[in-house]
């Protein structure tokens, strides 16, 4: 994988800077008087505590779409990266009122909310909200919370425990006593009510200048709908093959209820967007039900999901499971629209045959040769006179493994030569990245998409 100098300047860049708002407020603490009397464990655990709080505060900017954070990455690691530090910074903050409980055992008494002073009863208020708020995340289908309800009990429950944590702050008052600490925090507040204001009122209400008509509804193989989209009374989006955008349909983009789907349609005809959705979920079990008329808002696009960021591959390898063909196959329409011959092989894993999603379009792109196309159906149930004896035919039974790989896949000798792009069910690619990586794929030739949001 080549990346530009300009995009690892930005990923390093962005790195920097989140350390450095992390790590401000204990530098802080170094600045000016510090109350007397106060051991080291006392000031270690108020030290935690203002790193959680910066770390709670920067979870707002991860998940606020902004692509020029997430260029040098992609979606999928951001929000990877959003998950697992929401966890450390739980943690962290958690072990501020841990250790001053350890060092004198008294301070219990301050969880009582209705004997407590206001500082304590902030401050208690705003921990029991980030429990609830990890709980509802990691155990969301356990609970069998629905999706947009998760939604909108998130946002609340991550505002109130940064809302309260700063008026635990200001209660407490002795770091807030220097002018350059109280600029710190002015400073944290305005730009996280700037945020707030931008990704709740601004945002959508530019998306509700740009609306979008569902203009067709067609059945696919695979339990799949295609929705094609056409704008209404502005030019549309221009996006890059593999990416994706967040829909809104049946509701105002103020109201919270949006959903990320890939694009499937060719990036060379923006004028009709279309998106390929299997009835999984909460949300998509009634996307069958969409008519024609319907008004549809979009976020977007996002992603670095795109063979065009690869302009050097001598070929592309795509595996897909499912509807994870969907990103693929707006690869596959915009590289015949561009009369693209690099070499391309898809494997592409399904239950059976007659749910393929795509199986006769994907056939006609080959056999019209618009594309330089090998295609491998792997099939978990295949149907009877299924052939596998003969690599050639591209049938294989089973599950996407190493050995299928290797009968199928080109050699790769040097990195940077073949980009693979994979995008399937969790387990899926887990496994098959394994054993893509036994194979001798250099992890940076390795690019997924994963939608596991929550």
């Amino acid at each position: 994988m080549r990346l530009t100098t300009k995009r690892y300047l930005q990923g390093i860049l962005w790195i920097a800077l989140y350390l450095l708002l992390t790590l401000a407020p204990l530098f802080l603490l170094l600045v000016g008087p510090t109350p007397p009397g106060r051991g080291f464990w006392r000031e270690f655990s108020v030290a935690l505590g203002f790193a959680g709080l910066a770390m709670l505060c920067l979870q707002f900017v991860l998940t606020a779409r902004f692509r020029w954070l997430k260029a040098p990455y992609g979606s999928d690691i951001v929000y990877f990266f959003h998950r697992q530090v929401s966890l450390v910074a739980f943690a962290i903050v958690l072990a501020h009122p841990l250790i001053l409980f350890i060092e004198d055992p008294a301070r219990l008494g301050l969880l009582n909310l209705f004997a407590a002073p206001w500082r304590a009863r902030f401050g208690v208020t705003a921990v029991l909200a980030l429990i609830a708020l990890v709980a509802i995340s990691l155990w969301r289908r356990r609970l069998r919370i629905h999706y947009d309800e998760w939604r909108i009990g998130h946002g609340l429950l991550a505002t109130a425990a940064v809302v309260l944590a700063m008026g635990h702050i200001v209660l407490v008052g002795h770091y807030v006593g220097t002018p350059w600490k109280q600029a710190l925090w002015i400073a944290y507040g305005v730009f996280w009510v700037g945020l707030l204001a931008y990704v709740r009122v601004i945002k959508p209400w530019l998306e509700l200048r740009r609306p979008y008509v569902v203009a067709e509804v067609k059945s696919e193989r695979g339990n799949a709908w295609t929705l094609m989209l056409r704008p209404e009374g502005h030019a549309g989006m221009t996006f890059h093959p593999g990416q994706f955008a967040w829909l809104t349909l049946r509701s105002s983009p103020f109201a919270d209820r949006e959903h990320p789907f890939s694009f499937s349609s060719s990036a060379e005809q923006p004028e009709r967007l279309g998106f390929t959705i299997r009835e999984l979920g909460d949300f998509t079990r009634q996307i069958g039900q969409v008519r024609p008329g319907e008004r549809v808002y979009l976020d977007g696009p996002h992603g670095a999901f795109t063979t065009d960021r690869h302009d050097h591959a001598a070929g592309f390898i795509f595996i897909a499971g499912g509807v994870g063909i969907t990103p693929i196959m707006s690869i596959l329409r915009t590289l015949a629209d561009r009369a693209d011959r690099r070499p391309l092989t898809l494997v592409y894993a399904n239950r059976e045959w007659e749910g393929v999603t795509f199986r006769e379009e994907i056939e006609a792109l080959r056999e019209a040769c618009r594309l330089d196309l090998r295609v491998v159906h792997v099939l978990e149930q295949p149907p009877a006179g299924w052939n596998v004896a003969d690599p050639r035919q591209g049938r294989e039974r089973g599950f996407v493994n190493a050995d299928i790989l290797r009968r199928h896949l080109p050699h790769f000798e040097r990195r940077n030569i073949y980009e693979v792009f994979m995008c399937g069910p969790q387990p899926m690619m887990d496994a098959v990245e394994r054993a893509l990586l036994g194979l001798g794929v250099d992890m940076g030739d390795i690019h997924t998409e994963r939608f596991n949001l929550v």
